[in-house]
């Protein structure tokens, strides 16, 4: 388990060499508590809303909510000290495309084992610099009691046993819960859990598998999760092309500030490549990249 890397003292480098090594890294403080009780409350509300059929059928995540849904996000996803640890890290102009509120509720399920990336046959698909990043703010404080976040160190770069039975990691099915039993929730010897304090930034490669304990506790465990392009301006054209069919778009109805701090994140894809579309991890040969 790595050290949380403070950036306001520690080298950035500790950051980026934690991110590209191990496929994560924990940025501590960087939202302030106001921020996170705004967001606890918003979060909440939104919860709350959500009919009983979409929750069942996210029952592994919990509910799922657009981060579109409302314009407070604008202020998270343009977050100044988040964003700077990207370019302190090298990453000069990252873009935006999507996010979700990820609420598992008392005594929600486990999360499955998934990655989140799906352009495996670029070429770059196993560079050590990652192409996709997610950042995850938790809004209350988490360990495995609550369902706190487990990874797998190095499977961003490296077949791991459990992509040979995974199959479709975002199969309805599994986020339906309908077979806890299988691998897909189950433990990896390698695992390692990933606890933070509310306001706490996890920066994640896309490409790392990690999954979520069961939430025993008697409340609610919610996390924003935003995925970003550390440079989108040197991603294959391809790539490119697939991050901007992925954006999601800003509502008319959003505030002036709230769509301009958005939009000024969002990628630009002007030429004639086609996406990759939605692949699957490559199995056969061990896709292993020095």
């Amino acid at each position: 388990m790595p050290q949380k890397v403070d950036e306001r003292t520690a080298p950035t480098d500790a950051a980026l060499t934690q991110l590209t090594t191990l496929g994560f890294t924990t940025v501590p403080e960087v939202l302030p508590s106001w921020l996170v009780e705004r967001l606890r409350k918003a979060t909440d509300r939104l919860c709350a809303d959500r009919p009983l059929a979409e929750r069942d059928s996210k029952k592994a995540q919990g509910t799922m909510i657009g981060v579109m849904e409302d314009p407070l996000f604008a202020d998270l996803i343009a977050w100044s000290p988040a964003l700077e640890v990207l370019r302190r890290m090298g990453f000069r102009s990252p873009t935006f495309t999507n996010g979700y509120v990820i609420s598992k509720p008392p005594g929600g399920p486990r999360l499955f084992w998934h990655y989140d990336w799906f352009a495996w046959r670029d070429p770059g698909a196993f560079d050590v610099r990652p192409q996709q990043v997610f950042f995850m703010y938790y809004l209350t404080d988490t360990n495995r009691a609550n369902g706190c976040l487990r990874v797998i160190p190095g499977s961003h770069r490296t077949r791991h046993s459990l992509h040979d039975v995974l199959g479709n990691p975002h199969d309805p099915s599994l986020s339906r819960a309908d077979d806890p039993s299988s691998p897909a929730f189950g433990d990896a010897a390698d695992e390692v859990d990933v606890p933070v304090r509310a306001g706490d930034l996890v920066i994640g490669d896309a490409r790392m598998l990690h999954a979520a304990h069961a939430n025993a506790s008697s409340a609610r465990r919610t996390v924003i999760t935003l995925w970003f392009q550390p440079d989108f301006a040197n991603l294959p054209e391809r790539v490119q092309a697939q991050m901007v069919q992925k954006t999601q778009p800003i509502p008319d109805g959003w505030p002036t500030k709230a769509r301009a701090k958005v939009r000024a994140l969002q990628p630009r894809y002007d030429g004639s490549a086609s996406p990759y579309g939605r692949d699957l991890y490559p199995l056969g040969d061990n896709p292993v990249r020095s």
